[in-house]
């Protein structure tokens, strides 16, 4: 026996509309449900386009405030390009918080940015980049 597919991922918030904004304005998330666990946690699961699986944000005060180790985990999401991307975050006041970094090659790269609460989101561009050396911030 063995599984079948991953269905979500879920983090443990200690603010969970402000993350739910976050992850729709800045990385164009949709809602997909929400909902009260028996136990009481606050549940919304959210997708990116193209992708089955769903994030799981979660808010349980009562098992105490979260923090997030430095490079503990993150999540990654497909970009079609890291330039674009950087200039939409410059336009919500935000940047990214390391690279972009292309393969020598050019066939592609990878940033990060901060989401709230600490967690970190890598973005990657698989495409080839469209100036050469590739474009930096």
């Amino acid at each position: 026996m063995r599984v079948t597919k991953l269905l979500h991922t879920r983090y443990r918030l200690d603010d969970l509309e402000r993350s739910v904004r976050f992850y729709q304005q800045v990385l164009g998330l949709e809602e997909v449900r929400r909902h009260k666990s028996p136990r009481g946690s606050e549940l919304v699961f959210l997708k990116a386009p193209e992708s089955d699986e769903t994030i799981e944000l979660c808010h349980f005060p009562s098992s105490g405030p979260v923090q997030v180790q430095a490079d503990l985990t993150h999540l990654a999401f497909e970009v079609p390009s890291l330039e674009a991307f950087g200039r939409h975050l410059a336009s919500l006041g935000l940047r990214y918080s390391d690279g972009p970094t292309y393969k020598p090659d050019g066939s592609g790269g990878f940033a990060f940015i901060d989401a709230p609460e600490g967690y970190e989101i890598e973005l990657i561009q698989r495409s080839p980049v469209a100036s050469a050396g590739g474009a930096t911030h």
